[in-house]
């Protein structure tokens, strides 16, 4: 893939500077010890298999399909977790922000600001994101065309120096179903910035189950190896020890036992190892 896109540092992690990282951990934000548990079990798979890797986990899911979902811990709450997490593993985090308001505080424990597939088009929050100075994290709305999505990185860009990343997670195709384009990678790596696959959000079919949405994360393995041949500067997945008890994603979160088999394909399938 070309052109080599303008690295991005993600705590004591380069992102784009060669090889690729792990993004991961539980859709949301739930119990401590249950949070705790997950990323020490993906710590020592990295560790392992010295990936370096960066903890996700959302303290609200502000776009649950039903308003009776859980969301999460919320701001305060969810903010001093996620600073637990990073002080316990060791790890730079990230997590989703929603509104201009939450962007400040959220840059102080965050190392990245991801900004929900659904609003990657939201100039006040892509403006307020990129003031921080933190690095920022634009995922593909599956509404979007990956060749125009260099107008939301010029909006980070405009408002702070922290870098940007674009991430696929794959576009609507007909009634609740996505589709990956893996031509979509390429053409947001000709923008020069780093690009990430998320290989569970891929797999899901929006509210396919009524209340909630559904998928099929036996799929995500070998999507993410299709990736990461093609080259990706991280990989980004949803992992969790139990996915049936999950309280949001269940269909498409990656088992925590499956992690590494799948990393270990991905590695062997690498484009730049």
């Amino acid at each position: 893939m070309s052109p080599k896109p303008s690295p991005v540092r993600v705590g004591s992690i380069c992102v784009g500077g060669g090889g690729w990282v792990l993004i991961a951990g539980p859709c949301m934000l739930e119990e401590p010890e249950r949070v705790l548990r997950i990323g020490r079990g993906i710590a020592a798979v990295c560790d392992e298999l010295q990936l370096p890797w960066i903890f996700k986990a959302s303290f609200d899911k502000a776009n649950r399909t039903s308003g009776h979902s859980p969301r999460g811990p919320g701001l305060r709450d969810g903010l001093a977790l996620l600073a637990e997490v990073k002080s316990t593993l060791g790890v730079p985090v990230t997590t989703d922000v929603h509104l201009p308001s939450q962007a400040d505080a959220i840059a102080e424990v965050a190392d990245l600001l991801q900004i929900p597939a659904f609003l990657c088009r939201q100039t006040d929050l892509l403006l307020a994101a990129g003031g921080t100075g933190r690095p920022v994290n634009i995922k593909k709305g599956p509404f979007a065309d990956p060749r125009t999505m260099g107008h939301a990185v010029d909006k980070v860009r405009q408002a702070g120096e922290g870098g940007v990343l674009l991430t696929e997670r794959g576009t609507s195709f007909g009634h609740g179903d996505l589709v990956v384009d893996f031509r979509g990678l390429l053409w947001m790596r000709q923008l020069g910035v780093p690009v990430v696959y998320d290989a569970t959000h891929s797999v899901q079919r929006p509210s396919a189950l009524g209340d909630r949405s559904g998928g099929d994360a036996q799929l995500a393995p070998a999507l993410a190896r299709g990736a990461v041949a093609i080259g990706v500067d991280a990989l980004f997945a949803e992992v969790h020890d139990d996915p049936s008890q999950a309280l949001s994603d269940s269909a498409t979160q990656l088992p925590l036992a499956q992690l590494p088999s799948m990393l270990r394909g991905c590695l062997a399938a690498s484009a730049h190892p």
